[in-house]
């Protein structure tokens, strides 16, 4: 939990408002016992956490040591100097509303092709968003009366894609990306933007990248239209597809 105040500074809380109480975990390569926990305590006041406590430092195998602790940070965030995020309070419509919008704001049906891109195999994310049962009691784009959509499933490579929304003419992709090792997923993305760009075809489309550590921070800088993490359900990709399909069309 956090601490706002009438400022809008947020710091951290645990037991009282504004102890900057905060749990962190790590693993640790090489070392063990108490030296692992007197590391973890090191580490933790080079990263500003005071009075460290280590509540367990468990031997995970293959010389690794995983560190859970408790500590307090100094500082706190001033939520007013962060500009261009929603704060939460915006309602999004259910299914029928939104395909309603579509059909009555737009005109026409959206094609949307999704998939999980080169060797990621996990589906969930992507099934969530687009299988017709959806997620956590929202409907996936398959429901949508108006939207198209089109899931590639697993594995599939950026040129698959790129050639499949060429011929079904479609005016969004959605790709996931769970794994994340060693920057993977930055690369992977890249080359899909690369290769619309090779095309000639990236400005037609809305480009969208879903993840457990997708930020939209992370989607703008690799040339994404949105990024989108956890805890998205369907509605909220359809409704900023139609509302970005608005903008470019001018009817916003």
């Amino acid at each position: 939990m956090a601490q706002q105040d009438k400022k809008g500074i947020v710091k951290p809380y645990g037991d009282a408002m504004g102890d900057g109480a905060v749990q962190l975990s790590f693993t640790l390569p090489g070392v063990s016992g108490e030296i692992a926990e007197e590391a973890a305590r090191r580490l933790a006041g080079k990263m500003g956490i005071d009075d460290p406590y280590v509540s367990s430092c468990d031997d995970i195998g293959s010389e690794m040591t995983f560190i859970v602790l408790y500590g307090k940070v100094r500082h706190s965030v001033d939520i007013g100097q962060i500009k261009g995020f929603d704060r939460g309070d915006e309602k999004i419509p259910n299914m029928k509303v939104i395909d309603h919008m579509i059909e009555e704001k737009l005109g026409r049906v959206i094609t949307a092709v999704g998939a999980c891109i080169e060797s990621d195999a996990h589906t969930v994310g992507i099934d969530a968003i687009m299988n017709m049962k959806g997620y956590s009691g929202d409907y996936g784009l398959e429901r949508y009366k108006n939207i198209r959509a089109i899931n590639m499933g697993a594995q599939v490579s950026a040129e698959e894609v790129v050639r499949e929304a060429i011929r079904e003419k479609a005016e969004v992709i959605l790709v996931s990306q769970v794994v994340t090792q060693k920057e993977v997923h930055v690369r992977n993305l890249t080359r899909l933007v690369d290769l619309l760009e090779a095309e000639h075809v990236r400005d037609g489309v809305i480009l969208v990248v879903g993840g457990p550590r997708i930020t939209r921070e992370l989607a703008k800088e690799l040339g994404f239209d949105a990024g989108f993490g956890r805890g998205t359900l369907p509605s909220h990709v359809a409704w900023f597809i139609l509302n970005r399909l608005l903008e470019k069309e001018g009817r916003a």
